[in-house]
């Protein structure tokens, strides 16, 4: 199959490992991965700030770019939700990485060796709005040498939510306390989720209080 992958933009300026990483996942199981230069962000940034004409426009430009590929793939929950919305056209071609590893391709073991103690958090878009149910935990459930840590109140917000950490930023701050103390519960080594943006936001609060905890996007874990 011929894979478009939808970097996005915080996987492209910050987290650009977690791309790379899928790229790698579906190589491996054979698949031909292509990335279209032009694409830019999918307008999820503007409508988390109200912006939704603006958003819809930049959202709709990824159509003629994205048109001619049978799956496109993103490392993102988040930016997947934000297509499928605004974008009634390529929706149904646009999956997030283990959606489309599990439920597309059939797929759990992806030759992956971990061998670490992991907890999953189960970020808010990839639970109500991209809706990838259980997939990344029977990913995990399949990579050699990982023992997989319950994370106590899992569906819990990590407190991002885009605009809302910088607009709410003590309630932001608070909420990520609760999320940090729920991961050091586990014995964790590594927290993972599909969404970079709460990575960003819990590793920089399990960073700044030194806990030795490390974050790492599902992608990763799976290329490893």
């Amino acid at each position: 199959m011929r894979v478009a992958l939808l970097v996005t933009c915080l996987g492209d300026t910050m987290f650009p490992e977690a791309p790379r990483a899928a790229v790698t996942v579906l190589e491996r199981l054979g698949h031909e991965v292509a990335f279209p230069r032009d694409q830019t962000c999918c307008g999820q940034l503007h409508l988390n700030g109200g912006y939704r004409d603006e958003a819809v426009a930049l959202s709709r430009r990824l159509t003629g770019i994205f048109g001619g590929f049978e799956a496109i793939v993103s490392p993102s929950s988040s930016c997947v939700g934000a297509v499928r919305e605004m974008n009634a056209e390529i929706a149904p071609r646009v999956f997030e990485l283990s959606e489309f590893l599990v439920e597309q391709l059939g797929v759990e073991d992806v030759g992956a060796y971990f061998p670490h103690r992991v907890t999953y958090h189960p970020t808010c878009h990839s639970l109500r709005v991209a809706r990838v149910g259980d997939a990344p935990l029977r990913l995990l459930g399949a990579v050699r040498g990982l023992e997989l840590a319950p994370l106590p109140e899992a569906t819990e917000c990590c407190g991002f939510g885009g605009m809302f950490a910088v607009k709410n930023a003590d309630t932001s701050t608070a909420m990520v306390a609760d999320k940090c103390r729920a991961i050091l519960e586990t014995g964790a080594e590594v927290c993972t989720a599909v969404d970079g943006s709460c990575l960003m936001q819990i590793g920089g609060a399990l960073g700044r209080q030194q806990t030795g905890v490390r974050t790492m996007h599902l992608a990763e874990i799976l290329a490893s």
